[in-house]
């Protein structure tokens, strides 16, 4: 093979993913550290901390802007997340937030939250923080179980959905009912912006991000509290694949959490 026309080729080639390069649409955010997640092949986790932290970066407020995440699947997002971070003991992080919103008054601060945490051992802090009105932003990530400690029943499990501690599926008469933690919250006085959303497809995705843009700022005008809940999946503990555990959202959860604002500006909802 003639050697000039290999070069050629190759020349022809680099100049093509030069090209590619300067015109990405599709890039890690600065705010967003070049490190492996842990997370399980599919979770949504990572793409919640990729929304939030492209927010970050496109409203510029990196400097600005506190992270608290406590004990479960999230724990170490503070590997992830290039901004200051703090963490909290289990189900404490809207107390911890609390107290650095009140410290440091001009400082964005939100919680990164699990259904097993915010839900159950947090609902006392969860429900007093969003009725003093604390100026915070509350990140719920609902995916129906614990997944940090192999699946168990949370307050957020389906009836009869089947976990490793309700093998035979939740038994409203014995277990209860599951709570809709953004339905109560969202009477609370002191919310002001309260929202459900998923990440399981493309048009869920981007309503996502909508809705931290929008708590963002709130947070700037001190608003109150805003409280994304975020219909997510457990591909490892629903023994699903990715794809089977995002339509399991879309067929089951969905339904039983229905998306949308749950409580916003009068401005808005007109």
């Amino acid at each position: 093979m003639d050697e000039t026309i290999v070069k050629t080729e190759e020349q022809e080639f680099l100049e093509e993913e030069i090209c590619v390069a300067e015109n990405l649409v599709y890039r890690r955010p600065k705010t967003l550290t070049d490190l492996d997640l842990h997370y399980c092949p599919g979770c949504g986790h990572g793409v919640v901390h990729r929304l939030l932290m492209e927010v970050i970066e496109e409203m510029d407020i990196q400097d600005k802007v506190i992270g608290v995440a406590p004990v479960g699947c999230a724990v170490f997002a503070y590997n992830y997340m290039n901004i200051d971070m703090q963490e909290a003991a289990h189900g404490r992080a809207t107390a911890v937030a609390t107290g650095i919103v009140r410290v440091l008054p001009d400082k964005l601060v939100f919680t990164y939250q699990g259904d097993g945490d915010l839900a159950a051992i947090g609902t006392a802090e969860t429900l007093h923080t969003c009725n003093r009105g604390e100026n915070i932003l509350i990140v719920f990530i609902n995916n129906a179980v614990y997944g940090m400690t192999s699946g168990q029943m949370a307050p957020t499990t389906l009836p009869g959905m089947v976990t490793t501690t309700s093998p035979f599926g939740r038994d409203v008469n014995k277990m209860g009912y599951p709570l809709k933690m953004t339905d109560l919250v969202a009477q609370l006085p002191g919310t002001y912006y309260v929202t459900r959303q998923a990440v399981n497809n493309a048009g869920n995705v981007r309503k996502t991000k909508k809705a931290i843009q929008k708590a963002f700022q709130y947070l700037q005008q001190k608003k109150g509290t805003c409280f994304i809940e975020v219909v997510s999946n457990c591909p490892s503990n629903w023994k699903m694949t990715p794809v089977e555990s995002n339509k399991f959202v879309e067929e089951k959860l969905i339904p039983f959490y229905p998306l949308g604002d749950l409580k916003s500006p009068k401005e808005e909802t007109k």
